[in-house]
């Protein structure tokens, strides 16, 4: 599959889409998952064009690791998380649906089951105040 640069996560990357931004450099974004399975759903980005874990340079996916376990730290402390679930689905026949390379971190509390994903769409508010839970806990560190 070639990458399609008018993917939405492409266009976060351009600011050409809204997104709830956690943490930037210059190689990585993570922000807020507009469809979150639980609260503080994060998702963690390689800023080249990557469409799945087969197709992005080791250098970059060493980095994107690396800021996802940052950002999951900091989820797992905003959220007072009991565990983090790190997700990355490569390819449509694993889930995958936007086709640029992503992690998603998810805060995991005992009894708490996953909300369906793909279904609805968090209000922006709550989105707002969850990415700011998180940017504080990434400046706490």
């Amino acid at each position: 599959m070639n990458y399609d640069a008018e993917n939405v996560f492409a266009k976060i990357i351009r600011d050409e889409a809204p997104a709830h931004r956690v943490y930037e450099d210059d190689s990585t974004l993570a922000f807020m998952d507009i469809m979150p399975q639980v609260d503080g759903h994060t998702l963690v980005i390689p800023k080249c064009p990557a469409v799945d874990l087969f197709d992005v340079p080791a250098e970059m996916l060493t980095r994107t690791i690396a800021v996802t376990q940052r950002v999951a730290v900091a989820v797992r402390s905003a959220f007072s998380a009991d565990g983090v679930m790190v997700a990355q689905l490569s390819g449509a026949a694993a889930g995958q649906t936007v086709f640029h390379l992503h992690f998603h971190i998810l805060p995991r509390h005992a009894g708490i089951d996953f909300r369906l994903h793909a279904k609805d769409v968090a209000p922006d508010a709550v989105l707002a105040e969850h990415a700011e839970r998180i940017r504080q806990a990434l400046t706490a560190d």
